[in-house]
């Protein structure tokens, strides 16, 4: 999957005035973030802030990890490349290891409900070659740090888990529709495709111009027309899942808009793995019976 390029959706966003912004910097510090900063939350940063690479000491990530650093981010790339390289080294040196170590991880219609770990392995496995896992993290670069600082952290890491799940399950969905039980995949698309959907809702929702972005978006659906061996489903689903979880959280039921951000990640969140999980089970009732 090719690395998305924003540059010409750059738009600067100033935070709005605030009462709170004349108050002393501890009291502003201490005030409680309540609901109705919530949408400041989404826009107090620049859409396009430069993020300098974080040094390897504690100290340094302490400090990007308190003011709203990509540290999820980069913890997920590393996790990546750090599981890849074991994946070259061992295709190269202990051929048995490989193959064990893909099949434990890589997911699989025919046996993710007995395997259920692999919904959430399988986001962190690549193909040896070094351009599936290269265009994936360049793509979570891309809109990964943009994410994290509006959303924070731990909501950052739920929203890219959900729609990694949700790509999972989306391959479920297809092999019960077509009978295809057999295809495995891998790889971080599905939670990516969650994550360009979660910005070009928050983009519509704060009226940056999505046009470009949905023009790249439409070419990354239709390349595995082109090219082979992409597990489009999973791009379906974590995109549907990925785009609703986030509609929910800026949007959503007007009773719940008063409730805080962290608040709301729990309530959609909870309910959209909740029906996720119903999916599963009604789409493989031979296991139920």
């Amino acid at each position: 999957m090719p690395p998305i390029h924003l540059i010409s959706l750059s738009m600067g966003l100033r935070r709005p005035a605030s009462p709170a912004a004349s108050k002393p910097p501890t009291e502003r510090l201490r005030r409680k973030r309540g609901p109705a900063d919530t949408m400041e939350l989404m826009t107090r940063f620049s859409m396009f802030p430069q993020s300098p690479v974080p040094s390897l000491n504690k100290k340094a990530i302490a400090y990007e990890w308190k003011n709203g650093g990509p540290v999820i981010t980069w913890a997920i790339i590393a996790i990546c490349v750090a599981v890849w390289l074991v994946e070259v080294l061992t295709r190269l040196l202990m051929p048995q290891v490989f193959s064990a170590l893909v099949s434990a991880g890589m997911v699989m219609p025919a046996t993710m409900v007995l395997r259920p770990w692999t919904w959430l392995t399988s986001m962190f496995l690549h193909a040896p070659s070094m351009l599936h896992i290269l265009f994936n993290m360049l793509a979570l670069y891309s809109v990964g740090p943009i994410l994290e600082r509006m959303m924070g952290h731990w909501r950052y890491l739920a929203l890219y888990l959900i729609s990694g799940f949700g790509g999972s399950v989306g391959l479920l969905v297809w092999a019960r529709l077509t009978g295809d039980w057999f295809t495995a995949a891998y790889g971080a698309s599905g939670a990516l495709f969650g994550l360009f959907a979660a910005l070009l809702v928050v983009y519509r929702r704060i009226g940056v111009d999505i046009r470009s972005m949905l023009i790249w978006m439409g070419i990354n659906f239709l390349m595995p027309l082109v090219v082979g061996n992409i597990a489009w489903q999973a791009h379906v689903g974590g995109f549907v899942v990925g785009g609703a979880l986030t509609w929910l959280l800026v949007s959503g039921v007007p009773a719940l808009r008063r409730r805080s951000f962290t608040q709301r990640m729990w309530i959609y969140g909870t309910a959209m793995v909740v029906l996720l999980l119903i999916v599963v089970v009604v789409c493989t009732p031979y296991l139920w019976m």
